[in-house]
């Protein structure tokens, strides 16, 4: 009984990790389908549009308001180690660079996928599961190059511009808190940062949100085209699509940071 259970526990870790393989080739072969089918046309220059708008107007809010609080606590945090090591004068510097080149891509990251992800998964699930997406494959209208690319490029379009947003913000943020709170002078957080910041660090932000962009779209897109079970389905392909961003972002900031570093050394290096 024993061997009976094991190698039915054995079993279902060979079908889950068969299904999250195949899982992930279809979502790869997905963005290879959005690459190819945006230099098609005719462009859906219309659905882009109106795509970017919904996106911006559901996301700038929170981005705005989440990054005021980030960007004051990397400050707090940098500001209380580096007086640990006697280097006050480095606080604007670390703790600016820090939010250019993680925080504001991931907060940017995270919010589009979390609102705008959340937003697209669940209409072209309703579309899938009321059969229209079959209905344009048989009116010969490619849903790749219809519905999903204007969403992917809507998305990779303003997490870039939301990106740049929230890295003035967490800036701008961690330079209050750092000379109202942590009694900084001005001169020293902005001399700091100009010595020590290069405009490789805002590039790699915004390269990384706009990557970003591409994974949370194309993974919302691949969830709500193929949902299980009716608008239950659509649900659950809602709560695995931002799972599954979630999880593919924090892999790729890292694969992005750790070729970033050995590219581009740091100023003064």
């Amino acid at each position: 009984m024993a061997l009976s259970a094991g190698a039915l526990r054995k079993n279902k870790a060979g079908k889950a990790a068969e299904g999250m393989l195949t899982q992930a080739g279809l979502i790869l072969q997905l963005l290879v389908d959005v690459v190819r089918n945006t230099f098609r046309k005719p462009f859906q220059t219309r659905e882009f549009i109106q795509q970017a708008w919904f996106i911006a107007s559901v996301t700038i809010l929170p981005t705005a308001l989440v990054a005021i609080p980030f960007g004051a606590v990397v400050s707090m945090m940098t500001g209380a180690i580096i007086r640990q090591l006697g280097a006050e004068g480095f606080t604007g510097s670390a703790s600016s660079l820090a939010v250019v080149q993680q925080i504001s891509p991931m907060v940017t990251a995270l919010l589009v996928a979390g609102a705008a992800g959340s937003a697209v998964t669940a209409d072209l699930g309703s579309r899938t599961i009321r059969e229209e997406i079959d209905a344009m494959e048989v009116l010969g209208i490619n849903p790749i190059q219809r519905l999903v690319v204007p969403r992917v490029l809507a998305m990779v379009l303003i997490a870039a511009l939301l990106n740049g947003l929230v890295a003035v913000i967490g800036v701008a943020g961690g330079y209050v808190f750092n000379v109202m709170i942590q009694d900084g002078t001005p001169g020293t957080y902005v001399a700091a940062f100009s010595a020590l910041a290069q405009l490789p660090d805002l590039w790699i932000g915004e390269i990384k949100g706009m990557i970003f962009g591409v994974i949370a779209g194309v993974v919302a897109a691949y969830k709500g085209l193929h949902p299980k079970g009716g608008p239950k389905g659509v649900g659950d392909a809602v709560n695995e699509g931002v799972v599954i961003t979630f999880l593919l972002l924090f892999f790729a900031n890292f694969i992005l940071t750790a070729v970033y570093i050995q590219i581009v050394p740091p100023r003064g290096a």
